[in-house]
């Protein structure tokens, strides 16, 4: 009897042993049981993720906490920088500074889809073009590198420069674009080589038009826009038929990527200023246990430019100004190889194997320029320039696309058109009260001058006041008193430049400055620590300022677990 109620016991267990691990089972439910990725239909998922991809040209960094805007040497005391204990999530960032290679290949695509000769997009290729001139100088001969930098296949891979801070945006988002598009075709959900011989300016791919509205990317050709027939598990199935109801087939479901799917990269970007600087210092290289030892005053260790290993002892590690009027040392024996920029990975990387983030070109980063980082109001993933954005929705209820007769173009203070946007994208309009009535985190689509700048922050706010009588005085009575430059245009059609000539203006800090990093070729080496920063207008360019891409890491913040040493 015993023996027998023994062996009962042992078959339940085992039962309810083996419901335990079905329920657990990878393509079923552990919330409702349910079978996910049922060929049937249903639920899909991308049960099989891994680990994001690696987009091209992009090297892992690490997040962690760092000292951000400790400078070892600050000579001007301008109250320019404060040191603060920031931590930045992992992110991806490009190995090099974008070069002339890679920009040629976004001016050759625009060339090719929006052409320049059609009135529509008469624009668009020159508002991307970098501005050649910048190479001038009133009292130096510089029309070689005028006429042939940016296209002579000798700087092919040298850094791009002349690009303004809206044209390194713009840059990134065509590059999110390249790079999805090509992802999606390798797995079977666009067709192949589309991208090259379907694409045109009323049939372009857009990442985030793709997500919203799968049919609508690439025109809505339904040759070019597959239905994933290739990775899809959800088959059409057929249903038995009876005499009240014939046979019939249903359609598959689920059948283009999704954000679910795991095969679309986030977007490529710029990098914020607290990611840029974090990646160039590269403490990481100084870690002992939870650590670091010591602060790095270049992204290399030491407190030399110069290499102190045996077989290179006394070369240059970066590309900048040796003194005056000595970009690179004398002839046949180059302190740093370069008298202007050079060819990217021409001097070792830094301990995140990231090249030249010190010297040759200076960098563009994300940041809107203020004095101070407000670590106060944020010490995580930190940055100035939040301007909130959503999809404009139209009469019948969907997301509209950018169209050829509603694409917008801005003139910049410079008097350069640019294109806002692109035909096949989706329109966007800033954020309302819908998405900012009792929220806590932000309350407008314009953050740029949170805590600095606003309203509540100027010395001419008076409580109490009405928004009509604050409008009277805002132009007089701004927070920032910086020139106001105007471009506009007369009934004939003439461009015409109002140059704000005041000498009354106390600043030029407003909301479209934005913060640049890192030496370059024109600087000396005062410049070349991690933590130094400068801003410049957004919308001019020079030819010492490029830039790389950054691209945020979604899941773990590492793939390898941790030891106690590196």
């Amino acid at each position: 009897m015993t023996v027998r109620l023994l062996m009962s016991m042992i078959v339940v267990l085992g039962v309810a042993t083996g419901c335990s691990k079905k329920s657990n089972a990878k393509n079923t439910s552990s919330a409702t049981g349910w079978k996910i990725n049922d060929k049937k239909g249903g639920f899909q998922y991308a049960s099989n993720f891994k680990k994001q991809e690696t987009g091209p040209g992009l090297v892992m960094v690490e997040g962690g906490t760092f000292t951000m805007g400790k400078v070892q040497d600050d000579v001007m005391h301008d109250w320019n920088n404060t040191p603060n204990q920031q931590h930045v999530q992992s992110f991806y960032m490009d190995e090099t500074e974008v070069t002339n290679l890679m920009y040629m290949e976004y001016l050759d695509w625009l060339k090719r889809v929006f052409p320049p000769d059609q009135e529509n997009y008469k624009n668009i290729y020159e508002g991307a073009s970098p501005d050649t001139l910048v190479w001038r100088n009133r009292l130096g001969y510089n029309e070689t590198m005028t006429n042939n930098y940016l296209r002579h296949p000798a700087y092919a891979n040298y850094p791009v420069v002349g690009v303004n801070w809206i044209q390194a945006v713009e840059f990134s988002k065509w590059r999110t674009d390249r790079v999805n598009e090509n992802v999606l075709e390798r797995e079977g959900f666009l067709k192949k080589d589309a991208k090259v011989t379907e694409v045109s300016a009323d049939k372009t791919f857009s990442t985030e038009t793709y997500l919203n509205q799968p049919t609508k990317a690439f025109g809505g050709d339904e040759k070019v826009i597959l239905k994933g027939r290739k990775n899809s598990k959800a088959k059409p199935t057929k249903t038995k038929g009876t005499k009240d109801q014939p046979a019939a087939e249903s359609a598959q479901k689920n059948v283009y990527a999704q954000r679910s799917s795991g095969l679309i990269l986030p977007e490529y970007r710029l990098p914020t200023e607290a990611e840029w600087e974090y990646a160039a210092a590269a403490d990481v290289g100084q870690r002992e246990y939870n650590i670091y030892r010591g602060q790095k005053k270049y992204p290399w260790s030491g407190t030399y430019t110069r290499s102190g290993k045996r077989k290179v002892r006394g070369d240059q590690l970066a590309n900048f100004k040796q003194g005056k009027g000595d970009y690179g040392g004398i002839a046949g024996w180059s302190d740093d190889g370069a008298d202007i920029t050079n060819a990217v990975k021409s001097y070792p990387p830094n301990d995140f194997g990231l090249y030249d983030m010190a010297g040759n070109v200076a960098e563009w980063v994300a940041d809107v320029y203020r004095p101070i980082v407000d670590d106060e109001a944020s010490d995580f993933n930190y940055y100035r320039g939040n301007v909130y954005t959503k999809n404009k929705i139209g009469e019948d209820g969907k997301a509209e696309l950018v169209t050829g007769e509603t694409q917008v173009f801005d003139t910049l203070a410079n008097g350069r058109v640019m294109a806002r946007n692109y035909p096949g994208q989706l329109a966007q309009v800033p954020v309302d009260e819908k998405e900012t009535y009792l929220r806590q985190n932000f309350d407008k689509s314009d953050e740029r001058n949170y805590r600095d700048g606003d309203k509540q922050s100027t010395r001419y706010f008076k409580f109490g006041n009405s928004e009509e009588e604050d409008g009277k005085n805002k132009t007089q009575q701004r927070m920032y008193d910086s020139p106001v430059h105007n471009v506009t245009v007369d009934s004939l059609g003439n461009m015409v430049r109002k140059y704000d000539k005041s000498s009354k203006r106390t600043t030029l800090v407003n909301d479209n400055v934005r913060v640049y990093k890192g030496g370059s070729w024109r600087d000396r080496a005062y410049w070349l620590d991690p933590a130094q920063r400068r801003y410049f207008p957004q919308d001019m360019a020079t030819d010492y300022i490029g830039f790389r891409c950054a691209m945020s890491r979604v899941g773990p913040k590492a793939d390898k677990k941790k030891r106690p040493r590196n």
